[in-house]
């Protein structure tokens, strides 16, 4: 069985990593940028991050208060609390888009120090925002998007195609050593590349949309404050409108309910009669995502990263550590190697390609024809399944097929001519 499919998975993973490598190698590198972004961004911003350690603190009301005179026609949306002595306090204001517009406070004396745009739950500022859009889109947009899914949908077989060819390998059949230096790297990578092109997918337009759809139908979505937007109405009656003055009350109420994690946030309320919202946004280990809602001093509804489901969980945990934030440092590291891994191999293989030009005398590096040599129904199983993950993904399956009708027209008007690689 073997050996009947090597050379069918040999043509093929030559040719997709031949086409896909590029984009696999922007990814690399780009997700190798980001990596070390925590470090940049600390050196970059850190007027606006650090001041100095101080053993007293102004209360949290007056910080906020300082902020919102600086941008007095601006709507108060969060804050989120100095979590360790000498970081500053953030103040973040409503949006039309993701980014918040954000005023960084020193607790100690209610000063502030700066402001900057911060994007989404982990609060990044604009430099790794920049690189993230660059890793994610190539700064295009949605339609930029379509680089990156490509990337994520054939990473993961390229590299098992890659396994199997190494396993399946003659053991007097001679290997060239650039050949031989990239199985074996590709073998190291393996389990990483794996991972990041299955954490990938899931931020993906169209395979994560149908990911999304899966999950919500086996019911493994993230557990979600009240109606699901963490801001449902509790009790009856009216409410007076929520102050910024409330906030260290809030905050209080929310430590001795058990949020006990260094970085919270503390949304205020959509609505008069809505609670204010405490929520911890730690993405290092031990996860740290549990939120409580808290109106008229009690705490009225929680939601603990305990009780989720498995597959939340495991979801939570890959996403922070693609990212490279849940182990810290370690992450990072692993991240880097893993990436510049991924960029050797990529180069290794355009090696291999060009020493077996035609114009060396190798001819086509792997004749067509190969699937005939497969047994009827392990192709057709083999084909069955391809359509099966070419709908879950599509851009694989759509450009697998669009591989797959340019190799038969090549293939119909150039039997009797030697085929150029």
């Amino acid at each position: 069985m073997t050996e009947s499919w090597r050379g069918l998975v040999l043509r093929f993973h030559f040719y997709a990593g031949v086409l896909v490598g590029p984009f696999v190698l922007i990814a690399a590198l780009t997700g190798v940028l980001y990596a070390a972004t925590p470090q940049l961004e600390s050196w970059v911003y850190s007027d606006q991050l650090r001041v100095p350690v101080s053993t007293s603190s102004v209360p949290l009301a007056d910080q906020v208060e300082a902020a919102v005179a600086t941008r007095p026609g601006d709507e108060l949306v969060a804050v989120r609390p100095a979590p360790e002595p000498g970081a500053t306090t953030r103040v973040l204001f409503a949006s039309d888009g993701d980014a918040r517009p954000t005023v960084f406070v020193n607790p100690a004396d209610g000063t502030v120090v700066g402001d900057l745009m911060t994007y989404g739950t982990s609060g990044v500022l604009p430099l790794r925002t920049t690189i993230d859009q660059i890793h994610r889109n190539l700064l295009l947009g949605e339609p930029g998007r379509l680089y990156s899914e490509l990337a994520a949908s054939w990473l993961w077989v390229v590299a098992l195609g890659g396994v199997f060819l190494w396993f399946s390998r003659r053991r007097t059949q001679r290997t060239k050593p650039a050949t031989k230096r990239h199985a074996v790297l590709g073998l190291w990578v393996l389990v990483g590349a794996l991972f990041l092109s299955a954490t990938g997918l899931t931020w993906s337009a169209y395979a994560g949309e149908n990911v999304s759809d899966l999950r919500k139908a086996l019911d493994w979505t993230t557990p979600s404050l009240g109606a699901g937007d963490g801001h449902a109405g509790h009790g009856s009656g009216t409410t007076a409108p929520a102050s910024p003055d409330d906030v260290d009350a809030v905050l209080a109420t929310a430590r001795s309910a058990g949020i006990d994690g260094d970085k919270v946030e503390i949304s205020l309320p959509a609505s008069a009669d809505a609670p204010w919202t405490v929520t911890e946004v730690g993405r290092g280990w031990p996860s740290q995502v549990d939120a409580v809602a808290v109106m008229g001093g009690d705490v009225v509804d929680q939601v603990r990263f305990a009780d989720y489901p498995l597959a939340a969980k495991l979801t939570r945990w890959g996403i922070d550590a693609h990212m490279g934030i849940l182990f810290g440092w370690p992450n990072q590291l692993l991240l880097l190697a893993i990436g510049l891994g991924l960029v050797t191999l990529v180069v290794l293989g355009y090696r291999v390609w060009w020493l077996r030009r035609p114009t060396r005398g190798f001819g086509r590096p792997v004749p067509r024809g190969q699937w005939r040599k497969v047994p009827r129904g392990q192709l057709i199983a083999v084909l069955v399944v391809a359509v099966g993950v070419g709908w879950f993904v599509p851009l694989f399956g759509l450009s697998l097929l669009a591989f797959l009708l340019v190799d038969a027209a090549l293939s119909t008007r150039r039997k009797q001519v030697p085929e150029p690689v």
